[in-house]
């Protein structure tokens, strides 16, 4: 059997903010980006389970830090989406204090994956939880989604030029992993890239 698929996922708990987690001493691997990104299809694709992380037609439907078990080894933390023009300033403040909260204090964070829509040009948004997240020394990597949707072509010259973008403030690029929840592409690489970070920290 493939050694960098997903043999087991249990969703154990959803929490309102980082003080009510538990401690379930393993290793926590996070996913995060913009509403309408394709985070809860990405999920269900890497653990080959459909509904896994709940889907939906209308962005931001996740509200809390939601913790799935990934082969007794490791955690993956499903946040919050960011930036849904339509949740109230009230309630972007409360998600954006929930990640922050999670992301600074949680010990067992070892990588957040930021997830991009590679279609779109770079966003302020994203480009400012990235760097905020470098200021923080929270560890991350870039990952493409909906690449099914794009020629092959296409999407390599869409990451050349995000990466002229990125390269304006950044000396060094964040990693990069090029994923589709349609045609299971990147699946093995962001697997692979967490066993791998396992075993070096």
């Amino acid at each position: 059997m493939n050694k960098y698929l997903v043999k087991s996922a249990i969703f154990k708990a959803s929490f309102p903010n980082h003080k009510a987690m538990l401690e379930y001493g393993l290793p926590e691997f996070a996913f995060i980006g913009r509403s309408n990104v394709g985070k809860s299809s990405l999920i269900n694709m890497l653990c080959g389970k459909k509904e896994m992380a709940h889907t939906s037609s209308k962005p931001g439907k996740t509200k809390q830090i939601v913790c799935f078990e990934i082969d007794k080894n490791w955690m993956l933390v499903d946040l919050p989406g960011y930036g849904y023009a339509k949740t109230s300033k009230e309630e972007r403040a409360n998600l954006s204090g929930l990640v922050s909260g999670y992301l600074l204090n949680r010990p067992n964070l070892y990588c957040v994956f930021v997830l991009i829509d590679v279609r779109i040009p770079p966003q302020a948004i994203d480009l400012d939880f990235m760097e905020w997240c470098s200021n923080n020394q929270i560890p991350f990597v870039i990952l493409f989604t909906k690449a099914d949707k794009l020629k092959s072509q296409v999407v390599f010259e869409n990451i050349q030029k995000y990466n002229e973008k990125l390269s304006e403030e950044w000396v060094e690029l964040p990693s990069q992993i090029v994923t589709s929840a349609v045609d299971g592409i990147g699946k093995e690489d962001v697997i692979r890239f967490i066993k791998e970070s396992q075993a070096t920290i």
